[in-house]
């Protein structure tokens, strides 16, 4: 299959099946400027050796259909099409995709837990998609760890009126690189909500999109990140409105600490002309712990229609505010155990909306441990 016919935003121009439809990065377009290719380990110009391995196992719900299929299944790539080089790599090179299915109407009595574990070795493909039928609900755990060089697509298609709550822990070993797209399609009246933890891996690039189909969508992607010295965590979204009445949340804040952490943050919306009513927000904070941390965050907002119920976007990044550790200090409490609190602060609300209290409390000690560091 080559270049897709699909309508695409002017911030993806192009989106296609084939990897040769795509130029190998040099980091002088936009889409690659603030990714370190040299560490990508060959996953964007085709010489990364395909020896790896990273073992896929679903832990699912008793209600929940999970298949094992080859790349030849005329589910996959429908909702989604690759829309650069290492996701058409990854599209083009996996062998056997996971692909889990909420029947119509079904209520899930508990969390699907998928586990990609990396085994070490060269690069690893790989292709999952969820389908949420209509009218049901589903809580769903994306789970990574392990060592690999890892590009993957991943598919999330909510039926209309379906409920959809997906938790991607990205926990990877520190040699590790991930290139992901992960992209969900809404019909009408269905809701999804995304919230993405990113704390380990030497280089993770990660790119939610959205997309709707019919009015009454409502997306809510939540994130949260913590950079340690010479980690590269990069997250790109898109959301395209390009129906009627429909809603999106783009909330996300990242902790840097140490001398080369890198965090990238591309939060880019558009509002098609056809989509009326449209209620959209974007925000996104960095705070930045020791001397030698960068943060980059570029929210866009593409407005092409005059009728919407709102839109907006902001970004900050900065330091720990001297007054409210001082505060805390004025107040007995030791300048370490301050900084903690009002990192604690600074994360809390986002912590309280992880569906899942195993990986809230798993999550919670992963920063405990970072901010020991």
């Amino acid at each position: 299959m080559g270049l897709a016919t699909k309508p695409l935003s002017t911030l993806h121009e192009r989106s296609s099946y084939d990897v040769e439809d795509f130029a190998v990065p040099t980091g002088r377009e936009e889409e690659w400027r603030f990714t370190p290719l040299s560490r990508l380990k060959g996953l964007h110009n085709g010489t990364a050796a395909a020896s790896g391995d990273v073992v896929v196992e679903v832990d699912a719900a008793p209600e929940v259909t999970v298949e094992t299929v080859g790349r030849d299944d005329p589910r996959l790539g429908r909702a989604y099409v690759p829309a650069d080089r290492v996701s058409a790599q990854a599209y083009a090179s996996f062998e056997k995709a996971t692909v889990v299915t909420v029947p119509r109407e079904a209520v899930t009595s508990r969390p699907t837990v998928v586990s990609l574990r990396g085994t070490g070795g060269g690069a690893a493909y790989g292709h999952v998609l969820i389908k949420v039928e209509p009218m049901a609900e589903a809580v769903l755990v994306l789970d990574h760890s392990g060592s690999a060089v890892y590009a993957d697509n991943v598919e999330f298609v909510v039926g209309d009126g379906a409920t959809l709550k997906v938790v991607s822990l990205q926990d990877w070993a520190d040699d590790a690189v991930h290139v992901s797209h992960h992209h969900a399609q809404l019909g009408k009246d269905a809701t999804f909500r995304s919230f993405v933890v990113t704390l380990g891996g030497d280089l993770v690039r990660l790119s939610p999109s959205v997309a709707y189909t019919a009015p009454g969508g409502d997306a809510d992607l939540t994130g949260l990140y913590f950079v340690d010295a010479g980690q590269h965590l990069e997250h790109r979204l898109l959301v395209e409105h390009t129906v009627p009445n429909c809603r999106s949340n783009v909330t996300y804040k990242g902790a840097l600490q140490g001398d080369g952490a890198h965090a990238v943050w591309i939060g880019d919306v558009i509002i098609r002309a056809e989509a009326e009513g449209t209620d959209t927000y974007e925000l996104n904070r960095n705070l930045i712990l020791t001397d030698g941390a960068r943060a980059d965050s570029v929210p866009n907002l593409e407005i092409l229609t005059g009728e919407v119920a709102g839109a907006g976007h902001a970004s900050a990044s900065g330091r720990l505010d001297d007054e409210h550790i001082f505060y805390l200090q004025a107040r007995g409490i030791p300048f370490d155990e301050a900084r903690r609190l009002v990192i604690h602060g600074f994360f809390a609300q986002l912590l309280e909306k992880i569906e899942v209290a195993e990986i809230r409390e798993r999550v919670l000690t992963a920063v405990e441990a970072e901010l020991a560091r």
